[in-house]
C-alpha cells in the first residue's frame, strides 16, 4: 500500500492555513490565484482528514494530526471493513415502489440490478423526485427510465482504502458508492456487495479522533 500524499496544491493550503489561520477559503484561493469553487475539493478532504477546522464565518484552522500518524491509519483502514447492506431493486420495479422502498428502509440511494444481479443502474431521491413532480402515472413508469446507468456509475472496491473512497464521493459530488465486485469489468459487469455513503466515512473519521 502505498502512503497517502497530499497534492502540492494541498501543501501549500495547509501552508498558507498554518501562517496565516484562521483564515476565510476566499482569502487562500485569492493567495493561490484561483477560484474558490476550484479549491472547494482540496478544502473538503483536508478538514475530511484532518489536517484543517472549518468555523463558520471564521475560516480555517491547521489542525494536524501529523500526516505520517494519518498514512497509518488509512493504510490499515479498508471499505470491506465500514460497507454497509447494499439496498437493492430490480431495474424492472416501478418509481412508486422505489418511492416507498427508499422511505421504509431509510436510506439516500438504491441500487438496481437486472435479472442477473448485475449492477445496472443508481437512483437517488433527488431522482425520484424530480420523477414524481407533475407525473401521475408512477406506478406505471420504471426505475430503469430515469437511473443513471453503467456505464456512468461511480463504484468503489472492497479494497479501496476510505480516503479513496471520500475523495471520489467529493471530486463526483455524490452522497453514496456501492460497492462492487468484478463479473466482468470489460462489460460493465459488477455485482453488489455493499456501500459506503458520506455518513459512513464521517462515522469513520470520528472513530479515528477517538484512536
Amino acid at each position: 500500500m502505498a502512503p497517502i500524499k497530499l497534492s502540492k496544491r494541498q501543501e501549500e493550503i495547509l501552508q498558507i492555513v498554518k501562517d496565516e489561520g484562521p483564515i476565510p477559503g476566499q482569502q487562500i484561493a485569492q493567495k493561490l490565484s484561483l477560484t474558490r469553487a476550484t479549491l472547494r475539493p482540496d478544502l473538503a478532504i483536508l478538514t475530511m482528514v484532518g489536517n484543517l477546522e472549518a468555523r463558520p464565518r471564521v475560516g480555517y484552522y491547521y489542525k494536524g494530526p501529523e500526516l505520517d500518524q494519518l498514512e497509518d491509519w488509512f493504510s490499515s483502514h479498508f471499505v470491506s471493513q465500514y460497507k454497509a447492506h447494499p439496498i437493492v431493486i430490480k431495474k424492472s420495479v416501478s418509481v412508486y415502489d422505489a418511492i416507498v422502498h427508499i422511505f421504509l428502509k431509510d436510506v439516500g440511494t438504491l441500487y438496481a440490478v437486472d435479472q442477473y444481479g448485475h449492477l445496472a443502474g443508481v437512483i437517488s431521491r433527488k431522482d425520484l423526485l424530480r420523477a414524481a413532480i407533475g407525473n401521475k402515472n408512477l406506478q406505471e413508469l420504471p426505475v430503469n427510465v430515469i437511473m443513471t446507468r453503467m456505464p456512468n456509475i461511480i463504484t468503489i472496491k472492497p479494497d479501496a482504502t476510505l480516503i479513496e473512497a471520500a475523495k471520489k464521493m467529493i471530486d463526483y459530488h455524490i452522497d453514496s458508492l456501492p460497492v462492487v465486485e468484478d463479473v466482468d469489468p470489460k462489460s460493465h459487469l459488477f455485482k453488489v456487495v455493499g456501500r459506503i455513503t458520506k455518513t459512513t466515512i464521517a462515522k469513520a473519521f470520528l472513530e479515528m479522533g477517538g484512536q
